[in-house]
C-alpha cells in the first residue's frame, strides 16, 4: 500500500545548502570551510563541567524556561553588556539553539496572511519558519558588495500587516553590522507601528577592529517591542551543544514559552548548568573577539596572491570573497567545481536569497586550525 499524497508545506525546500556541501566535502575528502563550525575544541574546563554536573545527577528534565543560574547569569550579562535588564524569572527562556528560538518566536507571533520582513541574504531557516506558519515572507535585499541596509526600501516594504521584522546583526553570511545609526533609524521606522523585531545576535561576541555589537537590548525603544535570541555555541565553540536563548517582556517571552513547551519543553540540564558557570565567570567574553580577528586576518593574509577578492568583513567567523575575476559561473555551480576539483568546500550565496541574482560571490568559515587555513589556502592561490 502506498502512503497517500500529501502536499508539502515546502515544497520549494530541499535539504539545506549546508548539509549538501558538508556531504560533498566528505565525499571528496575536502577542507571544508562551508558548514560554521570550528574544527578545534572547546575549553576541556567547559566539557568536565558538563561531565561534573552530571556525575552530580542533573540527568533529567530541566525547568521549561530553563535552569535557573544560566537564567540569571545571562540577565546579569546583558545587563552589564547593554544596559537592559530582563528578569531571569520570567524574561528570559533557554532553546534548544537559535534556531529552534527563532522558530518558537515566529510561530508565537506570525499567523496566516501575517507579513514578516527578511533582510537577505538571510540565513535559511528564516523564510521556512514564517512559511509553516502562515506568514508571507517579504524580503528587503543588502545590495553588494556593502550588503547595507537601505531604511527608505524597508519603509516601502512595511504595510498595515506586517507583523514583525527578523534582523541578524553580526550578519550571517555577509560579515556585516547594523550601526548605532542603523538602530536608531530601525526605530523611526516602526514609530506608529504595532511591529514587533526579532533579532538574531548569535555572532554578539565575534567582532573586529574594535567594533560595537548594536544589540536591540540596548535601545529602550526597540527593546520594548524586541525578541533578542542569542547562542552559546559560537561564543563557546560548542555548535553541536544546541542551546540557546530568548530574552524578551513578559508578555512576549509567555507567548515563546507557550510554543516552546511543546517543540523541545527542556534542554540538557547538565550543559545549562556548565554555561552558567562560565557566562557568569567571562559575561564579556573578551577574548573571543581577538581569537577570531587573528583568524580572518590570517585567513586574508594567506589568500593573497589569488584571484579571489575579499570583501569587508566587520563580524562573525564567515568571509565573503567575489570569484568574477576567476569566471562568472553561477554560484552553486561554482561552488561544487571549486569543491570537487581544487577540495575546498565553500557555500554559494543564492541559498540565502530570493528572487534576485546572487552575484559571484562565496561564502569562507575561517573558524578553523590555523594548519587547516593554510592547506585551504594553499589551493585556493592555485585556482
Amino acid at each position: 500500500m502506498t502512503p497517500p499524497a500529501i502536499p508539502s508545506k515546502l515544497p520549494s525546500t530541499g535539504v539545506s545548502i549546508f548539509t549538501v556541501m558538508t556531504r560533498l566535502a566528505n565525499e571528496h575528502s575536502a577542507i571544508n570551510l562551508s558548514q560554521g563550525f570550528p574544527d578545534f575544541d572547546c575549553a576541556p574546563e567547559l566539557v568536565e563541567a558538563v561531565a561534573r554536573h552530571m556525575r552530580a545527577g542533573h540527568n533529567q528534565y530541566a525547568p521549561m524556561q530553563g535552569v535557573l543560574a544560566l537564567r540569571e547569569a545571562l540577565s546579569a550579562k546583558i545587563e552589564r553588556l547593554y544596559g537592559r535588564r530582563y528578569d531571569p524569572a520570567t524574561e528570559i527562556t533557554i532553546t534548544s539553539g537559535a534556531t529552534e528560538g527563532i522558530f518558537s518566536t515566529l510561530t508565537a507571533f506570525v499567523r496566516p496572511g501575517d507579513e514578516v520582513i527578511l533582510f537577505q541574504p538571510c540565513y535559511d531557516s528564516y523564510a521556512p519558519a514564517v512559511l509553516l506558519n502562515g506568514g508571507t515572507p517579504v524580503f528587503v535585499t543588502l545590495r553588494f558588495p556593502d550588503y547595507r541596509v537601505d531604511w527608505d526600501e524597508v519603509r516601502r516594504a512595511l504595510t498595515p500587516r506586517t507583523r514583525l521584522l527578523l534582523i541578524n546583526s553580526p550578519h550571517n553570511p555577509t560579515g556585516t553590522m547594523l550601526s548605532a545609526d542603523d538602530m536608531r533609524e530601525l526605530a523611526r521606522v516602526l514609530e506608529g507601528t504595532d511591529a514587533l523585531v526579532v533579532g538574531d545576535e548569535v555572532y554578539e561576541h565575534i567582532l573586529f577592529d574594535g567594533r560595537r555589537h548594536e544589540s536591540l537590548a540596548r535601545y529602550p525603544e526597540l527593546a520594548d517591542r524586541s525578541v533578542v535570541i542569542s547562542s552559546f555555541g559560537k561564543t563557546y565553540h560548542t555548535t553541536g551543544w544546541k542551546v540557546g536563548y530568548c530574552a524578551a517582556p513578559q508578555p512576549l517571552s509567555a507567548e515563546i514559552q507557550r510554543v516552546h513547551q511543546f517543540v523541545t519543553f527542556a534542554v540538557n540540564a547538565a550543559i545549562q548548568l556548565a554555561y552558567a558557570e562560565i557566562v557568569a565567570r567571562d559575561p564579556l567574553a573578551a577574548d573571543l573577539a581577538p581569537f577570531y580577528q587573528a583568524k580572518r586576518d590570517r585567513f586574508l593574509k594567506l589568500i593573497e596572491g589569488s584571484r579571489l577578492r575579499p570583501l569587508t568583513c566587520e563580524g562573525t567567523y564567515f568571509q565573503l570573497v567575489d570569484y568574477s575575476a576567476i569566471t562568472t559561473e553561477r554560484d552553486a555551480d561554482f561552488a561544487r567545481s571549486l569543491l570537487r576539483e581544487h577540495g575546498v568546500a565553500s557555500i554559494p550565496i543564492s541559498p540565502f536569497l530570493s528572487g534576485v541574482e546572487p552575484g559571484t560571490v562565496l561564502r569562507f568559515c575561517f573558524a578553523k586550525r590555523d594548519e587547516t587555513l593554510e592547506r585551504a589556502a594553499e589551493r585556493l592561490r592555485r585556482v
